[in-house]
């Protein structure tokens, strides 16, 4: 039972998306944690935790400095990270159907990142009120909010009991609620890490279409850094079958092609600069199709 188990989440983590890898890899990592917590408590809230939480002190973060990633992956209840997870998931949602899957990643890096750099900034103005360590996905996921809510702020949610609720009041009320918990002096350091996400979220959103855009370069990096652990173990084997070109052909079967990439980014370009100034919904049904199409090609 328990092989047939590992082999389902396997095989969803194979064929599910980038949105789908992410939660897995964060309810993995929460199950093993839960259990190590629970059965051995003392060595978990003693000494673990301490190797995977961001402590708030730098100091501390010089002899520990895989915590800037690790953190975002570890949670410290079921409500914890059942509602990052919910929230990674909606949010996410909007991010990869509007601008595509490329940038479901950086975000969710550089929102994390830029939080705990928020959180650990803050540590010695606000010594005796933080944490000695912070957990979560919550500034990554807040960094994902902010750019689903530029995209497309007159997106609606159905909330029980509420009713339709509109992204952008979601962003205002999640800015408020944390303005208000810092004041309060109420977990002042993962509100702090909140509105670090948010303002990642933001300023990510703005390069969007960019020469230097964040999310191939982030892309790249981890395509390159994959590929150090990546060894082609099959035969290589040399192929007796010889193909003759014509240049010319080739020279104008390849113009053709780079013309047409070119003209099709440059569509995407325009549109996701009208996206920034007018918002999504003033998109034609035309611009909405040249954009999923564009978003499924990159993915």
């Amino acid at each position: 039972m328990f092989t047939s188990i590992i082999e389902d989440i396997k095989n969803a983590f194979r064929s599910g998306d980038i949105i789908m890898r992410i939660i897995i890899i964060n309810v993995a990592v929460f199950v093993v944690t839960a259990l190590i917590g629970a059965f051995a408590p003392t060595f978990y809230g003693n000494t673990m935790v301490h190797w995977i939480a961001v402590p708030g002190n730098p100091l501390a973060l010089l002899f520990k400095p895989w915590t800037i990633f690790s953190y975002m992956f570890v949670h410290a209840g079921f409500s914890h990270i059942f509602w990052n997870m919910i929230g990674l998931y909606w949010f996410g949602r909007i991010v990869e159907d509007m601008i595509g899957s490329k940038h479901i990643i950086p975000i969710y890096l550089i929102g994390g990142l830029v939080g705990a750099a928020a959180y650990i900034l803050s540590y010695y103005f606000l010594i005796g009120y933080l944490g000695t360590y912070m957990v979560g996905a919550s500034a990554a996921v807040m960094a994902m909010l902010i750019v689903a809510g530029r995209i497309n702020p007159d997106k609606e949610f159905h909330f029980p009991i509420i009713g339709r609720v509109r992204i952008k009041y979601i962003v205002l009320t999640f800015i408020l609620m944390d303005l208000v918990f810092i004041g309060k002096n109420s977990n002042t350091g993962g509100h702090i890490a909140h509105l670090g996400g948010m303002v990642m979220g933001w300023l990510y959103y703005n390069q969007i279409g960019s020469r230097n855009e964040l999310a191939n370069i982030i892309n790249g990096s981890l395509e390159w850094i994959s590929g150090l652990f990546y060894v082609d173990s099959r035969p290589k084997r040399k192929s007796n079958l010889k193909v003759k070109f014509k240049s010319d052909k080739i020279k104008t079967m390849t113009d053709h092609r780079s013309d047409s990439d070119g003209t099709m980014q440059q569509k995407v370009d325009a549109i996701l600069d009208k996206i920034k100034r007018k918002g999504y919904d003033s998109l034609t049904d035309i611009e909405k199709e040249t954009l999923y199409q564009a978003s499924k090609k990159s993915e």
